[in-house]
């Protein structure tokens, strides 16, 4: 576990904020560190992100701590492993939710980590930002204590399916393991090439076998001009180097859980050339964005990392704008669409102005690096931006965005 304690946080503030630019009310108000929760892969099959979503939260968290804090009260981020593992995961939810004490978990990435820890949330009153795509996790009687920052499996699934049918394919397989996605995969993308008269078919395998030529084989008989890859790194690895030896030549698409950089270096460069991936995408034009990666130090930054940013500053809006004496998790639930999606409201995407004008009692629409926020009823969110990449000479290369 990883804390963050700016204990002179009022001596320098983002954006110039300072302690003059804050009402007495609110500074007045000092007290305990407000606790916030992430759960992230930082070790394990799915950890590709963990360090870059580790590090965004430690900047939101020292944003939120220059510009005042929330209410004149320091925020404390708490970071867990779920090693990229559900009962791992329930462990950290365990002691986030009943030992710290947090309003809010954040992070969130595999989808069996988000089903296994989703109830512990929702009924101790404690708000799960995710990054997940299931979309069974928004189907759970979650009384609005869930709210997903990422695409949904149908919205990705439609979008992997429509772009092979626009490379001109017409006989699709689907590989994956087993996740809480893989069966929605095969539906999707098979009843969209079978709308356009094709054909769909899939195999769920397990995970972490040395060698899946079996399966490959079975995929193979179908004679496929297309392939879709559904599961992680490690995984898809593997059955990349069993296609190049199989002969393979047909078109390969994946996602960017299993089709990434990570990727690429881990294989030699014939064995992934051509690989598509189908990219959630952060804001990359917005000033949110471009503020991230400069903190961050990278020239470009994933998606889930920056939605991990603003997980930990959507927990802060929410809660200074309910101006709560006792911040908790139905403060934070209650208050997150009143600063993302207020139409209303002044458009913007820096922390320390944000809570400033709400200090001030002016309506905000706050969208972060990762995008808009407006949330459906259900608590999943209704802006996204995708790429698409694909592998080239051992590199991944932007195709387009859409």
């Amino acid at each position: 576990m990883h804390r963050l304690d700016r204990r002179h946080f009022l001596t320098g503030a983002a954006g110039g904020a300072s302690l003059a630019l804050w009402p007495k009310a609110l500074l007045a108000q000092d007290g305990p560190r407000i606790k916030i929760g992430i759960i992230i892969p930082l070790t394990g099959a799915t950890s590709q992100f963990g360090a870059t979503m580790s590090a965004a939260a430690k900047i939101a968290v020292a944003d939120i701590n220059a510009a005042g804090g929330i209410g004149g009260r320091q925020v404390e981020v708490l970071i867990e492993d779920d090693q990229s593992n559900p009962e791992a995961a329930v462990r950290a939810a365990r002691k986030l939710i009943d030992v710290d004490r947090v309003v809010s978990i954040g992070g969130s990435y595999a989808s069996a980590v988000t089903s296994a820890i989703a109830p512990l949330c929702y009924e101790s009153k404690t708000v799960l930002f995710t990054s997940s795509g299931a979309d069974s996790i928004t189907k759970t009687p979650h009384n609005g204590y869930i709210f997903r920052t990422s695409p949904t499996v149908t919205l990705q699934g439609t979008r992997v399916g429509q772009y092979a049918l626009e490379l001109g394919a017409k006989k699709m397989f689907f590989l994956g393991p087993q996740t809480p996605f893989a069966q929605s995969y095969i539906d999707i993308i098979s009843k969209l090439f079978k709308e356009a008269g094709g054909t769909g078919e899939g195999l769920i395998y397990e995970d972490k076998r040395a060698s899946y030529r079996t399966e490959v084989d079975q995929a193979l008989r179908t004679n496929p001009d297309v392939i879709v890859l559904g599961g992680y790194v490690p995984d898809t690895a593997v059955v990349l180097k069993d296609l190049y030896r199989a002969g393979y030549a047909g078109k390969k698409i994946g996602f960017s859980f299993g089709v990434n950089q990570v990727l690429t270096d881990s294989v030699p460069a014939e064995v992934s050339e051509g690989t598509a991936s189908l990219v959630p995408s952060a804001s990359v034009d917005s000033t949110a964005y471009k503020s991230l990666i400069d903190k961050i130090g990278k020239g470009a930054l994933d998606s889930y990392s920056c939605q991990v940013y603003d997980h930990v500053v959507l927990t802060a809006l929410a809660l200074a704008q309910a101006a709560a004496s006792s911040p908790n998790g139905t403060a934070v639930r209650d208050n997150v669409r009143a600063i993302s999606q207020d139409e209303k409201g002044e458009k913007i995407n820096d922390v320390s102005a944000a809570l400033k004008l709400i200090g001030q009692k002016k309506p905000i629409n706050y969208d972060g690096p990762s995008g808009p926020l407006a949330f459906a009823a259900n608590g999943d969110v209704e802006g996204v931006f995708f790429r698409y990449e694909q592998a080239q000479k051992g590199k991944m290369a932007l195709l387009k965005v859409a």
